[in-house]
Order: structure tokens, then sequence, then C-alpha cells
């Protein structure tokens, strides 16, 4: 039996795909990027041994000969990485640490023994692998060590955040398929993005679009928020978050402190292993938060918290495991607390991405942030959507740089394939070969169509935002809009943030919560934790967001804390989910089930043709031991939101007539500041009307002009001063700045002379008029059922029926196990 190869993905929970690309892995890559040393060990499979399981934290310090941990020394032949694996049976961990100082170097902890350490060396550094037998009963582990040699070429030019003008939907789409680095951050005029060097800024340049500067430098960015993050760490022994941390955890602080949770507070907290591994062979980690934590069949409803999906955002992951911390914390000394942990179960993972987060977190920078500057790294590791000489080398050393792998967050069947998202494998918004490809999204996947997970946040930085879906303009809001709209308001009342739907950000395809929601029902958000950059300052980003203290939009409210109590508040609501009741005898089992197909987007294909929808098959199943006597059962409603319809409303009157826009006298001075406000412009005040004399759904503003490299701007100012349409493409010879459900009011059409040909005539506009159409009515959709069985103990089926129950809806079944009735008691 061979070593376990350090350099390719572990054995176990990976597709024939991803075993194909790790045979590769030891390949050298032609210039000298990657080059790649054979394992320390050789036949015979080397293994660590321990008699004795002692739970210490593995990582802390080098530990000498004390029970429950083994050691060797080794010497690095290259600078570059050196990766250790683990593979076993029980709970093995594994640290590296320089043997002349005790520093570590890598570590790893998860709940099983299935470990990957990976951290930097230098050619000749002496090193101790130190394994800890945490936990269980396997005496021996198997190990693995490699070292791989790290060089770069960094690219020239300076990496950049910038606001990119893009005013109107064409626009976004269109910056969009240039495949930047787009942030998450984007207002009704902008989109942010990431230029790494002179080459994106040619692009963007290229293409025509003008931006802003946010960020001019971000090695120095980042440079001031390392230093600022050994200050505070330096002035404050604790903090007050409910962990006391003071800095950025790494992977191993994160599966450590997980499976400390769960050791010292057995009957609240239960540890969860995600049903796949990473494409390298890490295990997901979580934890199950409820009293008697154990009982996963306890009927309960369920908050799902998440973080790092995509790798760099190291923000989202801290608030996540805080939160977990916040419930066993004050268990039983807080009553608010005490009443939400016994009545609902929370799921707790702060690492989606483990691989990508490691890369990103473990990085030693260029300081040029370009494609080998790992620190920006966004995606998970997957080659196999690569051009074959990008698929060799291991994640943080190989050809493709930070720009390997697929957005988790465009990987899940919600309207896969759309706009929002690219098929170029090498964009940072690569939405993989199909959805759902990835294991990390499978895994997810999973676990949600296992439980009952009435709601869900899945945290990323950065732009002060609650989304909920959709994340498509195109497919309409749910019937379930003015619910998700009304909790959005009271999370975002907390930590500050805007309150709207994704596609109001932009519209993206494959999202996690556009899957979630839309097959589940379960009531899906995405925070966008703070104002600027990916990781910021933890004070900042993490202390003060979490919190509401110091800068923060939430602060003097609450912060993400009380947002999230919202969250648990509307897991416990029973009018926020359906509910089935009855009575079966103790220990039999109920399960509810359905299977179903759903389409994703039309699939936009890499030559911006559009193909026909995938159907994805989801089969959602879960099971309630019964306590014996009356159970109370919390599901999402046997409906999904994909087939019930779509909110509307019935229009209370005609739509408003057209208004002519007149063209004042004189011509404006050319403006292309990025507040149109500030600058030279013409204004236009028009009324939109209330019900019941008309009724407006939509309201369009237009201009035009005859000459398409002439650029007119074209915005809508409310009362209050406040933009709330606009318009500012170019190339053509119109402007069209439209506002959906319009509230009744005094608006001002704002135009502006953003650009003249020079030495061309003055090329005016004219044609200026807001037309109006009718709200959409809703459209009703069809009903579903779950198909609920009761089995004995032994297996034996012992009656089958159909259950429909909406949300806020209880129906009691009687005895549930006995011949159905012909019709269930429903009551609201």
């Amino acid at each position: 039996m061979r070593p376990p190869n350090p350099l390719a993905p572990a054995r176990g929970g990976l597709s024939t795909r991803a075993k194909t690309a790790a045979a590769t892995a030891l390949a050298l890559v032609a210039g000298g990027l990657l080059i790649a040393s054979p394992a320390v060990d050789a036949d015979p499979q080397p293994t660590f041994s321990a008699d004795k399981a002692v739970a210490r934290n593995c990582f802390a310090k080098p530990a000498g000969k004390v029970a429950g941990v083994a050691s060797r020394n080794v010497e690095s032949t290259e600078t570059g990485l050196i990766r250790v694996r683990l593979d076993g049976g029980g709970d093995w961990d594994v640290a590296v640490f320089d043997a002349a100082t005790g520093r570590a170097v890598a570590a790893s902890s998860g709940f099983r023994s299935s470990e990957l350490a990976e951290g930097f060396v230098t050619k000749g550094q002496k090193l101790t692998v130190q394994a800890c037998r945490y936990a269980g009963n396997a005496k021996s582990v198997a190990y693995g060590i490699g070292f791989v040699g790290v060089a770069a070429t960094p690219v020239a030019g300076t990496t950049q955040v910038v606001a990119v003008r893009t005013a109107d939907r064409a626009a976004k789409r269109r910056l969009q398929a240039l495949d930047l680095d787009l942030t998450e951050a984007a207002t009704a005029t902008t989109m942010e993005a990431v230029l790494h060097g002179d080459a994106d800024v040619a692009k963007v340049r290229k293409a025509g679009f003008t931006y802003t500067v946010k960020i001019p430098d971000l090695r120095k960015r980042i440079a001031a928020n390392r230093a600022a993050d050994a200050t505070y760490a330096a002035k404050q022994v604790t903090s007050a978050l409910p962990s006391g941390r003071t800095t950025y955890r790494r992977l191993a602080d994160y599966q450590y402190e997980l499976k400390e949770l769960a050791r010292t507070h057995p009957w609240l907290v239960r540890p969860l292993t995600l049903s796949e591994k990473s494409v390298e062979g890490r295990t997901i980690d979580g934890v199950e938060i409820t009293a008697n934590a154990a009982n996963v069949n306890d009927g309960k409803p369920v908050f799902f918290n998440m973080g790092v999906h995509h790798s760099r955002e190291w923000p989202s992951g801290e608030h996540s495991i805080e939160w977990a911390y916040e419930l066993v914390k004050n268990y039983k000394k807080n009553s608010r607390t005490s009443r939400l942990v016994n009545t609902t179960r929370t799921i707790v993972v702060p690492i989606v991405n483990p691989d990508g987060f490691t890369v990103s977190r473990e990085a030693q920078p260029l300081g040029d942030f370009s494609k080998f500057d790992y620190e920006m790294k966004r995606k998970n590791c997957q080659t196999l959507d690569a051009p074959p000489a990008d698929r060799v080398g291991v994640c943080a050393a190989n050809p493709a740089g930070r720009t390997r792998g697929v957005d988790l967050n465009r990987n899940y069947g919600g309207f896969w394939g759309g706009p929002g998202a690219s098929s170029n494998q090498a964009s940072d918004t690569f939405r993989g070969s199909a959805p759902f490809s990835e294991p990390e999204v499978k895994a997810v996947r999973a676990l949600i169509a296992s439980r009952q997970v009435t709601n869900l946040i899945t945290n990323h930085t950065y732009s002060n935002l609650v989304l909920r879906a959709p994340s498509i303009l195109d497919t309409r809001p749910p019937l379930d809009e003015p619910l998700a709209k009304a909790l959005g308001e009271k999370m975002a009342s907390h930590n500050g943030y805007e309150n709207q739907a994704g596609w109001q950000l932009y519209d993206t395809s494959g999202s996690t919560e556009d899957w979630s929601f839309w097959v589940t029902g379960g009531l899906g958000y995405t925070f966008e934790i703070g104002p600027t950059e990916f990781h910021p300052p933890y004070q900042t980003g993490v202390v003060d967001e979490y919190l509401g203290t110091g800068g923060a939009a939430g602060a003097g409210k609450g912060g993400n804390r009380e947002a999230y109590y919202e969250m648990a508040e509307s897991t416990a609501n029973a009018a926020h989910h359906a509910t089935v009741t009855g009575t079966a005898p103790k220990d039999w089992k109920l399960r509810v089930r359905k299977e179903f197909q759903t389409p994703t987007s039309p699939v936009i294909a890499p030559d911006g043709t559009t193909g026909d929808p995938i159907l994805y098959t989801d089969v959602l199943e879960t099971t309630l031991k019964a306590p014996g006597g009356t159970f109370n059962w919390a599901l999402n409603p046997s409906t999904r939101p994909y087939v019930a319809g779509r909110f509307g409303r019935k229009p209370a009157g005609p739509p408003q007539a057209t208004i002519t826009l007149p063209n004042p006298a004189g011509q404006p001075a050319e403006n292309t500041e990025s507040n149109p406000l500030d600058g030279a412009y013409e204004s236009i005040p028009f009324t939109i009307e209330a019900p019941p004399k008309v009724d407006n759904g939509t309201a369009n503003v237009h201009i035009e002009w005859g000459n398409a490299a002439t650029d007119w701007d074209l915005y809508i100012v409310n009362a209050d001063g406040k933009i709330v349409g606009q318009s500012a493409s170019f190339g053509d010879t119109d402007e069209d700045a439209a506002l959906i459900d319009p509230l009744p009011g005094e608006y001002r059409a704002i135009v502006v002379n953003y650009d003249q040909v020079d030495g061309a005539p003055y090329d005016d506009w004219s044609g200026g008029n807001v037309t109006f159409k009718n709200p959409l009515p809703p459209l009703i959709g069809v009903k579903e059922s779950w198909t609920l069985t009761c089995e004995k103990p032994n297996g034996q089926l012992v009656s089958v029926r159909q259950v429909i129950v909406d949300r806020g809806q209880k129906v009691d079944l009687g005895n549930a196990c006995a011949k159905p009735a012909r019709k269930q008691r429903a009551t609201s």
C-alpha cells in the first residue's frame, strides 16, 4: 500500500472526473511555475501511532513526547509549499512547526482523519510534523509528506478596485461579459471590479467603459489592513465577540473550535460533516445546535447559516461561527436565546469552500495581486474545465493561478446558465460545466434536501446588502415576495444594509438561495457584509459588523448579531413555514418526500447564443422519529415556489396617459461626474398619479438623439432628491430609464450631456416622454403535495398519504399511521 499522495486529492468522496485530474498533479509545468518533489516517504506505508486519545489543540505548540501525540522531523526540499495528508479512522489532527521557533507553519483539524495541512516553507528549513489523536479508537493513521516548489513572475501594473460606470442593465451585462474580477458591490449606476494590472485596465477602456478608482493600490491597502489587525490584536486580549476572538481564523482554527464546541456541549451541539469532500479532499465541517442535538429527526424548523463560498471573503466565515458561539454561550443565560435554541435547530457551516479559503488565507503575497498572488482567489480548486496545460499542479501553485476553479455561487441549479455568470473557465464568475458539478455545492444541496431548512443565510462580502430571490429580474417575484421583503427589512433594520431582491444588484444565475428557495420554499437570503473590501481589518469587518459598533452601518442597531436573531425568530414562527401535526406510536418513523425536475435558465453558450434549458432532478426527503403521542413537525410548504406562481396584483385602474417631456432651451455643458447631480444637467418635472384614478406597474422615461457617437444620459429623481432610476449606455441613440411599481408623487427627469463629438454639430436630445403600463396580475401555478409514509421501527411500511400544506398553515393528520381520512383538517 502506497502512502497518501500529499500533492493530489484524497481517496474517497471524489468523482472519476476529479481522480483523473489528480493523476496529473505531479507533472511539471513549463517555465518553472511549479516544481513538485516526491513524497518524503516511500513504501511501506508510513503511519503515526498513539495508544491514547487526548482532546487537544494540535497546532498550538509542539507537544513533545506526551500521550496522544506522535511526530517526526523533516527538512524542506523546496522553497514553496509543504503538504501533509492524514488518512484513516477515528479523529486525528496534524500540524507542522518550524523546528527552530516552534511557529506553526500548517495545520488541519477536521472532525475525522481526512486531513490536508498546507503551508509555506523555505528550502532547507527544518520542520516538525506532529499528529494528534483527538478522539476515536484508531491507534494509528497513515500519512504522506511532500513539497512543492513555487515561482511566479508578477504582471505589469498596479491592482486597483474601481467603480465602473454601468448605469443600465444592458451596460451591466456587457461589463459582466468581459470576464473581469467583479465584486459583489454595485449601485444603480456602477459595478465594482478588481483590475489586476495594466491588461485589465486596457480591457475596460477598450470596451468604452469609464470608472472611478475606489482603492488605488490594493497591495498597500492590504498591507495597511494587516498592520491594523496586528495593532488591534496586540491591544485587545479579547474582543466583545461571543468567542472573544481578535484575529482572522485559519481553517484549522475553524475546525478545532467547531469540534470543541461539540465536545464540551454534547447535548447542545452535534458535529456535522457534509456528504462530499472538497476537490482537494478536505471535509466540509459544521455543527448543529439545539436542545438534544443528536436527535436530527426531531421535526424542528432549521436555520442554516453558512459562509465562504468565495475564498477571499473571510468575514463571512467569521460571522457564521460567531453565531454558533452566540447560541451556545447564551443558552440558559438569556431567555430569548434559550427559547430559540429549544424550539429550532441551527446549522452552521462557516467554510463551504475549504480549499479556496486555505489558498487565500495562507497566501504569501507577491505584492501585485496578479493571478499568481493567491490572496484574491475567489473560486474553488476545480481543474477539469481548464485546458490540459492548466490542469496540473496543486491549487496554491498552478499555471492558472488564482483563476483556477468554479465560482460556487454560480454553480447551483437555480436558473443556472443564465445571465450574470460566465461560461469562460478563466473567469472569476465561471459557472462550471453543469449545474451542481462541484462537490462543495453537491454537499450543500444534499444537506438542504435532507432537512427542512426553513430559513437560510449565505454570508458574503461586500456591499452592505440583504439580498433575496429572485436574482434575475425576468423570473418575476415569487408569491412569497411580501413576506420575504418584510423579513429582509427586519434584518436590515439591525445591520443597516440595503434590503433588495438579488436582481436589483445585477442579474446573477446559479446562486445559493435562487436554488434553495425556489425548490424547497425555505426563506433564503444573501448577506453582503461591510461597505468595502473582501477582508477589511478584523475590528471593522468582523467585530463592528457583527455587534453593530464603531463605524458599521448597523452601529447602535444590533448589527448582524441582531439580524441573525431576527432570522432565528422567523425560523421559530409557524406563520413562516408549514406545520404537520398528529399522533404516532413512539419511535415509529414518519417520512415526507418529493421528487421533481426543474429547468435551468436557457443556457447561454460561450459564443453568446442561447440554447435550451437543462432539466435537473431534486429529491427532498426528511424523516421524523415520533416522540410518542402528539407530534408537531415543521415543514417547508408542500408546493415549491417555482410552480406555485408569481407575485403580482390586479390593476386598480388604467395606466396613466403618456407624458411629453419638453427639452428646455439652451445647451448644458458636458458632465462626467460620478454623481451626475454634481454637474450640469437639464431638469424636466413630471407627476406619477395614484390609484384608483390610474395604476402604474411601470413608468418608462425615454429620450433620443441623432448621432450614436453622442452620449446623453438619463436619470430619474424623486421628490427627496434621490436618484431612483437611470439609463447611461453609450454607442446608441436613445436612453430608457424604468421604474417598477413607482410610488405616486413628483419626479424630475435629469438629462445629462455626457459627451458631444468634438468638431461635430451640437446633437441635442428630443422625443422625451414618460409611458406607463399596468402591473402584471398574479400568476397562479399548481399545488403540490408531500408524500407522507409511516413505518414501524423495523422498517415495515404502515401507511401512505398525500399531504398538501401551505406556508403558515397547520394540517392535523389525526393518527398519522392509520389509514388516512379522505380529507385533512386544516387550520390557519
